[in-house]
């Protein structure tokens, strides 16, 4: 049965469901990303998660517990240090972090900024914490009449890099960030150094889509490796290249929002053949609503995505899994723009899953990892504690 087994995992990107023990070291204490965004809204209207279990896994405003689920349901507690993007999915494939990457909430010290112009023989505007949008308002202009880039961070550990695509042509953009990745190792080795292009006049600057992550590469084996190593397809949809600098991966799709996202999806559950692990991003959750505590857009974005995700479902082959879960928190309704340490949900269904199996709370990420070895077959993996045992029948055991 397994021999042919797809298996679509599916992260949304800032989803989480509640602040976890150590949350407070973050500033993250009464966190809950879905329980207070539910209550702010009026309730949640995802009916095919609800189906799935996710009212079972806490009290979440219009998500009722169902009596009978159609999948197993639980949260898992994240074992890394650092609550960013990079962390959430490297601890998925197997690793655990023991350090969060750095931040700089005041821009980058000189001993960072200094070689880095020397570099590229350019100078460098901003250098600090700000929104992408309002610094290319804010520094536009300057940047067209001198031509160095503007470099600026967030609450996240990056490094980006804004430049008019008519000023610093995008190959020669891409380059710059490549130096910057370089650069920034040791102490400073940031999670990602972000290329940032954009378009237009001042009052009317634009970002293009050719944004490019250039992401640290995981310091071992992921299950991606693993996967590949024993000669099953591994395709990435959304950042996943990005957020592993496209190792592990035998076939990528860079989407950019959550509704091509979900597309993708759905071309590759009609189209492609298995075995192969399909781990796909969906960013809008974090970058569009999470980042600009937009509460509204937040919710209307989960009922799409709702829609999309069982459309997914009724594309799979008897053999094949569905997992759903999230990254890290991005709770919008607190006075925080930053991502939130928080639990994540953790949905599983398909025509191989028992439904209604309880997974309680898994202490790592790491689970989703040892389970997708055993999916496929795997021996030796020795990562995380797999939950295969409990969702599928006994027949496949």
């Amino acid at each position: 049965m397994m021999a042919q087994r797809r298996v679509f995992l599916v992260v949304l990107d800032g989803v989480g469901i509640g602040a976890l023990p150590d949350a407070a070291l973050y500033g993250d204490e009464g966190s809950n990303t879905l329980g207070n965004l539910a209550a702010e809204v009026g309730g949640l209207r995802v009916p095919f998660l609800t189906t799935l279990g996710l009212g079972r896994i806490e009290p979440l405003a219009g998500v009722p517990a169902v009596a009978n689920p159609l999948g197993a349901y639980g949260k898992m507690a994240e074992a890394s240090a650092g609550k960013d993007t990079i962390t959430g999915h490297w601890e998925m494939t197997g690793v655990v972090l023991d350090r969060p990457f750095p931040v700089y909430p005041n821009g980058f010290p000189d001993e960072i900024i200094t070689p880095f112009a020397e570099a590229i023989g350019r100078g460098v505007l901003g250098n600090k914490a700000a929104s992408g949008t309002e610094i290319i308002e804010e520094l536009g202009p300057e940047h067209l009449a001198t031509g160095d880039p503007i470099v600026y961070t967030s609450a996240d550990s990056v490094f980006q890099i804004a430049a008019h695509e008519e000023i610093i042509p995008i190959d020669e953009l891409y380059q710059i960030c490549t130096t910057a990745r370089k650069l920034l190792q040791g102490e400073h080795q940031v999670a990602r150094v972000i290329a940032r292009p954009f378009i237009g006049k001042p009052g009317s600057f634009t970002r293009t889509k050719r944004r490019k992550d250039f992401s640290v590469v995981p310091p071992e084996e992921t299950i991606l490796d693993r996967l590949v190593a024993s000669g099953i397809g591994v395709v990435g949809v959304g950042k996943i290249q990005d957020i592993f600098s496209g190792r592990g991966l035998t076939a990528s799709y860079h989407t950019g929002d959550n509704v091509s996202t979900l597309e993708q999806l759905l071309v590759l559950g009609a189209e492609l053949d298995g075995p192969a692990l399909v781990f796909a991003n969906c960013i809008d959750f974090d970058s569009l609503y999470g980042h600009r505590n937009d509460s509204a857009g937040f919710a209307a974005a989960l009922t799409t995505a709702d829609g999309y995700l069982e459309r997914v479902a009724a594309q799979l082959r008897p053999e094949d899994v569905l997992i759903i879960t999230a990254d890290h928190g991005g709770d919008p309704t607190t006075p925080s723009t930053d991502h939130s340490r928080e639990y994540v949900p953790l949905l599983v269904a398909g025509p191989s899953v028992r439904p209604g199996v309880a997974l309680g709370v898994r202490a790592s990420f790491t689970d989703v990892a040892a389970t997708i070895a055993d999916l496929f077959g795997l021996v030796g993996w020795g990562k995380g504690t797999s939950f295969f045992q409990e969702v599928v029948p006994t027949a496949e055991k």
